[in-house]
């Protein structure tokens, strides 16, 4: 689908599911999931609701693959997300843990933020957060999301940050180079 300095993204098929699996099984990766840890049959059904995500809208998570090894390292993508009522695209990713801490999610949130956006497959994205997710805070700033609602979400309290489709054409025109 397209790719970025260090990450290769495309559909995940079934055949990602063991790797998909190892990442979706630690609990540590999932830690601020409301799926929770996976097993090989939630993943599975995780994978079956990307591939009708894929056939209905264009979106879903993505597979993140190492450009250098060809290794699944995690997902990244929109989707849709029922939000307070309301459907939302909702951004979201996972990463093994091997690849945390070095700018991956980073990464890979603004080159999805940039194919939504620019192919026009989304007119604004959110990004639904725990307030101790430290981490997930910090890519969310660095990839252009500025504001918040604090909202319960799956009986969890949360920011749902969102941007819209101007926001990032603003911050793509302020952008150096």
């Amino acid at each position: 689908m397209f790719e970025t300095d260090r990450l290769q993204v495309r559909p995940l098929t079934q055949d990602d599911c063991p790797a998909l699996t190892e990442i979706l099984s630690d609990p540590a990766v999932m830690q601020y999931s409301v799926r929770g840890v996976c097993d090989e049959a939630a993943t599975r059904k995780f994978i079956d609701w990307c591939l009708e995500c894929y056939a209905s809208s264009g979106l879903g998570p993505w597979g993140l693959l190492d450009k250098f090894s060809g290794d699944l390292i995690g997902f990244c993508g929109i989707g849709p997300e029922e939000v307070a009522g309301i459907e939302e695209i909702n951004l979201g990713y996972r990463l093994a843990q091997r690849y945390w801490h070095q700018g991956y999610a980073t990464e890979a949130a603004e080159a999805v933020l940039a194919y939504a956006f620019s192919q026009q497959l989304a007119a604004s994205v959110v990004v639904i957060i725990e307030p101790e997710h430290i981490a997930s805070l910090r890519v969310c700033e660095k990839v252009g999301f500025r504001h918040y609602t604090p909202l319960v979400f799956h009986n969890r309290p949360v920011r749902v940050y969102r941007m819209l489709i101007a926001d990032w054409r603003d911050q793509q025109g302020s952008s150096p180079g």
